[in-house]
């Protein structure tokens, strides 16, 4: 079975930092991986993706200049680190995986393959 485990959330002051973590119980070699988060009320929205062979990456406009996406295809895991941190940014935040066998440096946000079952980040002081 496959399955994706986000972990790292928590709570934060604003202006504070932290890294999410997704980790993949299968070869992530094969698959773009994306970050999604929903706010209470708010529709899920794509902040960050990345392709398979970590060249290409995207980030939403919510958070660009503050995040950073990274992967470590040997571990099966990706990155996503958030800084200077807002209110706004309070959400579970969860990572999916999409499998792009044809494709080496694109990622999206469209239809996933693969869903984490999120972690929650609390932006307050």
């Amino acid at each position: 079975q496959l399955q994706l485990v986000e972990s790292g959330g928590g709570l934060v002051q604003p202006g504070g930092s932290l890294r999410l973590s997704c980790t993949a119980s299968f070869t992530l070699d094969y698959y773009a991986v994306s970050w999604f988060r929903q706010a209470p009320g708010k529709e899920r929205e794509g902040i960050s993706c990345i392709s398979r062979s970590g060249t290409t990456t995207n980030f939403a406009d919510s958070v660009k200049g503050r995040i950073a996406i990274s992967r470590d295809n040997e571990k099966n895991m990706v990155y996503l680190e958030i800084a200077s941190l807002k209110p706004e940014d309070t959400a579970v935040y969860y990572c999916a995986a999409k499998s792009l066998i044809f494709s080496w440096s694109t990622c999206n946000y469209g239809v996933m393959n693969v869903w984490g079952r999120g972690t929650a980040v609390t932006v307050s002081s």
